[in-house]
Order: structure tokens, then sequence, then C-alpha cells
């Protein structure tokens, strides 16, 4: 699934501008990896103490989402910087 975007010109970003879409990038990915490491630790405790399997995969099962939701608020933020918009 591919989406189409239309930019709305040129576009020019300041120093500024282009260090904050830097950090906004660098928490995502560190929210993205701290998901994939929280899928791994429950998964490993739910192998290592069976008993805690329904806690853990509750965890377990919610980390794809918060993960995309981190994934799709930096993408809105970098479309918004560069003018585009979804057609």
């Amino acid at each position: 699934m591919t989406s189409s975007y239309k930019s709305s010109g040129s576009v020019t970003l300041s120093e500024e501008q282009i260090l904050a879409l830097q950090r906004k990038l660098s928490t995502m990915r560190h929210d993205v990896v701290g998901r994939l490491a929280n899928i791994t630790a429950a998964a490993e405790l739910i192998r290592l103490r069976p008993e805690t399997t329904e806690e853990r995969l509750r965890l377990l099962l919610e980390q794809p989402h918060l993960a995309a939701a981190s994934i799709s608020e930096f993408s809105r933020e970098f479309e918004s910087a560069l003018g585009l918009s979804r057609t």
C-alpha cells in the first residue's frame, strides 16, 4: 500500500527546523527500538515463567500499536515540515 503525495512547492528549512526534525526522528527511533525490546523481554519472560503469560501477553500485544503510533506521529510532522499532503 503506497500513498501518493503532493508537494506544495519548494521548501526551505532553517538549521533549527532540520535539527528539530532530526531530534524527532531520533526520539521515534528510540521509541520503536524500546517497543521491540519490550516484545523480546515479554516473550523471554513468558518462556521462563509461564505463570506470567497473561500479564506479559498484554504488554506484548500493545507494543506494535504504540510503535505504529510513534511512527505515524513523526510521519505527520515530517510531511508537514516538507509541505507534503496526501492525494
